[in-house]
């Protein structure tokens, strides 16, 4: 018995070709006797007016499993505006990269199936919260599932910051900004920039400059309770951005200062209990199989 009983679906929008699969998974669930809720645009794309509708600000909801059709990008969307809510989401891959969503069109029904019938696994993944600071006053925030980015906006010129861990200054620096990333971030943004992939089950926050001025600066890992601060030089005539997850934006000024550390509420993510790790670093980054090593060896 694994206790779902209301489970929500999410869609990517962005993907109208992905109607066929929303209907096929609705009538799937309604059919075995689960009740289905559909978040509201999701419901506009699919032109469904008789399931029940839900906002993913209404925190009253009181939902057993989120499904998300889409791509990574829709994973994480849906982890920043699930993760308060306490409820696991499971994907189904109708994106390109897949390293958070497991289960593809075809096997849909089978997989999820399993999963209902309680064959499956899941991960906690940790949430990074930023918040930005003018004159000691907090002025906008944001959370992020992958990483919290610091760079210079529109303007093609290094940018100056101070970065402090757990109140410990580390060094100042010239470069094209810093790439604060989790564990689950570590496949994505932070891995272009030169960063470590990170198992997803690391309590461990890496900080990646992005092309630094010396270059002796290399990324760094650090646990996962630190406590990241970082202050824009206050002579920076740059205009600099923070990006969550490359979504939502804060404007830091000149003297600045972004406050990064984990959040409290951690994320649950359901695999099919086949899952592994390292087996889609291989389908999507292009590690070499057993079978080419043995090539390689006649």
């Amino acid at each position: 018995m694994t206790g779902f009983k209301r489970i929500a679906l999410i869609a990517n929008i962005q993907l109208p070709e992905i109607v066929d699969s929303l209907k096929r998974l609705a009538s799937f669930l309604e059919q075995a006797g689960y009740s289905v809720l559909l978040e509201s645009h999701t419901a506009e794309l699919m032109g469904d007016d008789l399931l029940p509708t839900f906002s993913c600000t209404d925190l009253s909801l009181e939902l057993d499993l989120v499904i998300v059709v889409g791509g990574d990008g829709s994973m994480l969307s849906s982890g920043r505006n699930m993760v308060d809510h306490n409820v696991p989401l499971l994907g189904v891959n109708r994106g390109r990269l897949g390293f958070l969503t497991d289960i593809l069109p075809g096997e849909m029904e089978e997989e999820v199936g399993r999963v209902l019938s309680g064959d499956y696994i899941t991960s906690n993944r940790f949430l990074l919260e930023a918040s930005l600071y003018r004159d000691g006053q907090k002025i906008s925030s944001g959370i992020a599932l992958n990483d919290v980015v610091l760079h210079p906006g529109k303007s093609v010129r290094m940018m100056e910051f101070d970065l402090y861990i757990d109140n410990q200054f580390v060094y100042s620096q010239r470069s094209d900004g810093l790439i604060v990333s989790t564990p689950t971030g570590s496949t994505a943004y932070a891995l272009s920039g030169g960063g470590p992939i990170m198992h997803p089950n690391l309590d461990a926050i890496v900080l990646v400059p992005m092309n630094p001025h010396t270059l002796s600066s290399r990324p760094l890992a650090v646990g996962g309770n630190s406590e990241i601060e970082i202050r824009v030089a206050s002579r920076d005539e740059l205009d600099p951005m923070v990006t969550c997850d490359g979504q939502n934006d804060l404007q830091p000024e000149p003297g600045d200062v972004i406050r990064i550390h984990k959040k409290s509420q951690p994320l649950k993510l359901i695999h099919p209990v086949e899952h592994n790790f390292y087996e889609t670093c291989r389908t999507k980054l292009g590690w070499g199989s057993r079978q080419d090593s043995s090539n390689r060896n006649r």
